[in-house]
């Protein structure tokens, strides 16, 4: 039987190479690239077309959620299990109406890890136990939750883009360099990011995207909401 391929993204090196050693040991999977940040992970999906890829959220550059969306708009049938510490249901919200096939805690066990994949692997929806608790959660309380519009789903794939790399202090110029796009459109985007949302400064929108979970601002070495 052919091994899965996999590509493991996520911004601290030890936590790839951890991830990596440790697939070694499965006779299903091969690891067959690594990636940093979202822009990187987009790039080496292209290339090595993986069969899964291990996922996590807060990256630089483009976060896990900004790549996903790409990826599965891109290539539908590559498979994305977020692997994060972030069990916010609106984080897990925005994952699975993106498309992803699992969410998977960090402070899970390797056995987590491996039963993830292979559930996978088999075309089934992977939730952690704690994370399934939460999407139950958020289904009973749908109806009233579904009154209230989320004024970020009112934008588009590219705007949520360029919205986390404005808010993180990109320049236009950096924000149209990494997602190969004009400093025109950039522009445009943001624009369109203001009058969506109601809001018409920079510092607005560093504020929104903190609220929103979209970036993190680091205290003492450390992220938090």
């Amino acid at each position: 039987m052919l091994k899965k391929k996999v590509l493991i993204a996520d911004d601290h090196a030890l936590v790839r190479e951890g991830i990596a050693a440790f697939l070694k040991l499965c006779d299903d999977v091969e690891v067959v690239a690594e990636a940093s940040d979202g822009v990187e992970a987009l790039e080496k999906t292209a290339r090595f077309r993986p069969d899964i890829i291990i996922m996590d959220i807060n990256m630089p550059k483009l976060g896990g959620l900004e790549a996903t969306i790409e990826i599965k708009k891109l290539y539908p049938d590559i498979k994305v299990l977020v692997l994060t510490q972030y069990e916010d249901r609106e984080y897990i919200s925005r994952f699975l109406k993106a498309g992803v096939s699992g969410y998977l805690l960090k402070k899970a066990v390797g056995s987590d890890l491996i039963a993830a994949l292979k559930a996978i692997m088999r075309g089934e929806l992977y939730l952690y136990s704690s994370i399934a608790t939460e999407v139950v959660a958020g289904y009973l309380h749908g109806d009233r939750e579904a009154c209230t519009e989320n004024p970020y789903d009112k934008l588009s794939d590219r705007e949520k883009q360029v919205l986390k790399l404005v808010a993180e202090g990109y320049t236009h110029k950096e924000v149209a360099d990494t997602l190969t796009i004009s400093v025109k459109t950039v522009m445009a985007h943001q624009t369109n990011i203001s009058e969506k949302l109601g809001i018409h400064t920079r510092a607005g929108l560093i504020k929104f995207a903190i609220q929103k979970g979209i970036i993190k601002i680091e205290m003492d070495g450390e992220k938090v909401p």
